[in-house]
């Protein structure tokens, strides 16, 4: 009953064209943000740096393999490799210009990514499907071949490793030895937050629209004067710049320090598991898959000590693999659009709740 849009009239344009039409919706999303934002009162330094965190981390990088694959239709295994040209990229802005803040580095890390997106986009042009895929797949043995090889990028460290030097905004630090997990925590969310209203204006724009034309029907797209170079490269370039600023955001606020390993092949088949189970074409999804993903393994570990069990980490982490990959089949067959599609049903239920139609 408390669940309406009877009463809600839209006296313009502007109104009619909402991403949340319904009062409750916006006040639901609005609660959600200031509840994320009050996070760090009530959760330990170990919740923020452990959950929230990467969840925030994981959930950009859903975003931008979404914008590629849910909603300009184009497959992509090499996720993970332009999470690594942003890192890269962000150490050796840091490296050069050290005297500008971390967060602008970070965000302009994603335009390198986007550039090298753009490379291993072209391909997109002229093929589609399973042979785009193995082509990003190709772009993600390739670049961590070169971030292995090319010295020069993590500036001839010894380690090969990428070494995070300390930042500070206002004052207060937020990279480095010397951040506390809650400047860190405040520095991702603001950039997440900042970023997913970006993604979801333009999804909505022309640019948008023109992506989801070549996902359902490129030549028809094509006839009505869609350009699909311009489309499918932007699609690319957007889809990698946010992946470059989540890899960024998870060397430089998360992890403290990485190698070419936290980029490896399977960093990529995670985060296209969480667009999977979150839903394709969908950003509420993203995060929904996201934090399904990431705190599963968590929940699996935890719920064992309640009954009074004991398993190793291997054991956990089989079991996770089983139940996600049993999940994706399910999602697959059942409901092709993930817990986004569910949670749009439930919506769409409640709105008639108690008395739906017949």
């Amino acid at each position: 009953m408390f669940y309406r849009e009877a009463g809600q009239f839209k006296t313009n344009h502007k109104a009619d064209q909402a991403i949340f039409p319904i009062f409750q919706d916006r006040v639901g999303l609005s609660m959600i943000v200031a509840v994320a934002f009050l996070v760090p009162m009530f959760g330990s330094d170990f919740f923020l740096n452990s959950i929230m965190i990467p969840f925030l981390i994981f959930s950009l990088a859903a975003i931008g393999l979404n914008i590629l694959t849910g909603y300009c239709g184009q497959l992509s295994l090499g996720t993970g490799a332009f999470m690594g040209v942003g890192a890269y990229s962000c150490y050796k802005l840091v490296t050069i210009f050290p005297e500008v803040n971390i967060l602008i580095h970070i965000l302009l890390s994603g335009f390198f990514a986007a550039a090298v997106g753009c490379v291993f986009g072209l391909p997109s042009l002229r093929i589609k499907g399973l042979y785009l895929a193995i082509t990003t797949l190709a772009a993600q043995f390739f670049l961590e071949w070169c971030f292995i090889r090319i010295r020069w990028l993590y500036n001839y460290n010894d380690s090969g490793a990428i070494e995070v030097p300390n930042s500070t905004l206002f004052g207060i630090g937020i990279s480095g030895s010397q951040a506390t997990p809650t400047a860190r925590y405040y520095a991702v969310l603001a950039i997440v937050v900042l970023l997913t209203w970006i993604a979801s204006n333009v999804i909505r724009g022309r640019i948008g629209r023109s992506w989801m034309m070549i996902r359902d029907m490129d030549i028809a797209a094509e006839l009505m004067g869609i350009k699909p170079l311009n489309a499918k490269l932007s699609a690319f370039a957007m889809s990698s710049y946010y992946c470059g600023v989540a890899g960024a955001l998870m060397v430089f606020m998360w992890l403290g320090a990485a190698e070419v390993e936290s980029f490896n092949i399977d960093v990529s088949f995670q985060v296209l598991f969480m667009v999977i189970i979150g839903g394709l074409g969908s950003l509420i999804g993203c995060f929904m898959g996201a934090a399904f993903i990431w705190a599963l393994p968590i929940i699996i570990r935890a719920f064992p000590g309640f009954i009074g069990l004991e398993i190793g980490a291997a054991t956990v982490e089989h079991i996770a693999s089983v139940v996600i990959g049993a999940l994706i089949i399910a999602f697959l067959i059942l409901e092709p659009h993930g817990f986004a599609r569910l949670w749009q049903i439930t919506k769409e239920k409640l709105r008639t709740w108690p008395f739906p139609y017949s």
